[in-house]
């Protein structure tokens, strides 16, 4: 019983961060393409800085829909 109590924290702690990531993400993809502030200081390389922020939120979201499966296959 214990271990299934870890587990559980340790899946909620990374959907969390998944949805802050996506919502960083998002926000940085928003405020970047209104102009509020410039995507290039994100560049990295040959890739764009649109692209950077992106795979933030990107990662984000697989992140947290991975952690959300795992706790629903625990709670099986």
């Amino acid at each position: 019983m214990i271990m299934k109590t870890v587990e559980h924290t340790i899946f909620r702690l990374l959907a969390r961060i998944g949805v802050v990531l996506t919502m960083t993400g998002c926000m940085g993809l928003l405020l970047g393409l209104s102009n509020v502030f410039n995507l290039d200081v994100f560049a990295y390389g040959l890739s764009s800085g649109i692209r950077i922020v992106g795979s933030v939120a990107i990662a984000g979201c697989l992140l947290s829909a991975v952690s959300y499966g795992a706790l629903e296959y625990l709670d099986r």
